[in-house]
């Protein structure tokens, strides 16, 4: 990291954003722990749990972190049928993430996960990492989502390891990339301490009551899973290729006072977007990485309106 960036993110003085880069560099701070066996017939690279009745919704979570993290979005929203996402090694056995390529190949089996399930254009909703994935969908499989939602995420989180208005090089960031993944796969069920993996995980939200909702989603993440990933989101430079994606999008960006202005923030976002012109921007605040936690009531409303193709 430079030292611009390593003064930055104790304030979160550039953008929200931030933090997502701790979360992907920190959860070497989790334990893998075993979970229950998963139904062998369904996705091999995760798995889905559907409730509810009405126009489909997949809702996708991001790095190191369950299912759980859309529970409370999902109980509040009536009218359509949720599927939560949950990929292996994230709440449950690692399975086939455990070794190789994972992006790509989740990529291919939510595919076909809508072909097989007969879903027509489902709105797709990606927190940071599932953000990421989502709109790798749209890219790979224009035919399949009717509306994309990306939840602060971007196309690619090198950006925001360097100094604001530089270019990241792929040679430095591979580099990176490759030497936090080793460290990740070798810290696989080593046990760190409660208080280190807090100090971590408070730096998601504002509203601290909600720090043993952070422990419950993450307690269970694999970091063999969570290194590959690291590798995989760092390497991804998708600022061109989102053109490519030709359904609505939004992007929900968080933002706080005591920050950078929001303005400046929301042109940061639309800069990464800039492929993606007609993409709508909203900014919800304050709040930090986990908005959905944050604002609650905000995000339902702003989902409900990119649900009704507002």
């Amino acid at each position: 990291m430079t030292p611009f960036f390593n003064r930055l993110r104790p304030e979160r003085l550039f953008f929200a954003y931030a933090s997502v880069l701790l979360l992907l560099a920190g959860v070497t701070l989790l334990i893998a722990r075993p979970a229950a066996a998963q139904d062998a017939s369904g996705p091999v690279r995760f798995s889905v749990e559907v409730s509810g009745e009405g126009p489909d919704v997949l809702f996708i979570p991001g790095l190191s972190t369950s299912r759980e993290v859309w529970r409370d979005t999902v109980d509040g929203l009536d009218g359509h049928r949720a599927h939560l996402i949950q990929l292996r090694g994230f709440g449950e056995d690692a399975g086939v993430n455990a070794r190789g390529p994972i992006m790509q190949p989740v990529v291919n089996e939510l595919a076909r996960y809508i072909r097989d399930n007969d879903l027509r254009q489902p709105a797709v909703i990606g927190h940071s990492l599932g953000g990421l994935l989502a709109m790798k969908l749209g890219v790979s499989h224009p035919d399949l989502a009717g509306r994309i939602m990306i939840v602060d995420s971007m196309p690619w989180f090198a950006v925001i390891t360097v100094i604001p208005g530089t270019e990241p090089q792929m040679t430095a960031v591979t580099a990176q990339a490759e030497q936090m993944r080793a460290m990740m796969l070798g810290l696989y069920g080593q046990e760190i301490p409660e208080a280190a993996n807090d100090a971590l995980l408070r730096s998601y939200i504002v509203d601290q009551t909600n720090l043993p909702l952070l422990r419950e989603w993450t307690a269970d993440a694999d970091p063999r899973v969570t290194g590959q990933l690291f590798y995989e989101v760092m390497i991804a430079d998708m600022r061109q290729d989102i053109a490519a994606i030709t359904v609505p999008v939004t992007v929900i960006y968080p933002h706080r006072p005591g920050a950078m202005p929001q303005e400046s923030v929301a042109a940061f976002y639309r800069q990464q977007y800039a492929a993606l012109p007609a993409a709508q921007l909203v900014g919800i605040g304050p709040a930090a990485h986990f908005v959905m936690v944050d604002q609650p009531e905000a995000f339902r409303e702003t989902l409900q309106m990119f649900l009704s193709g507002q």
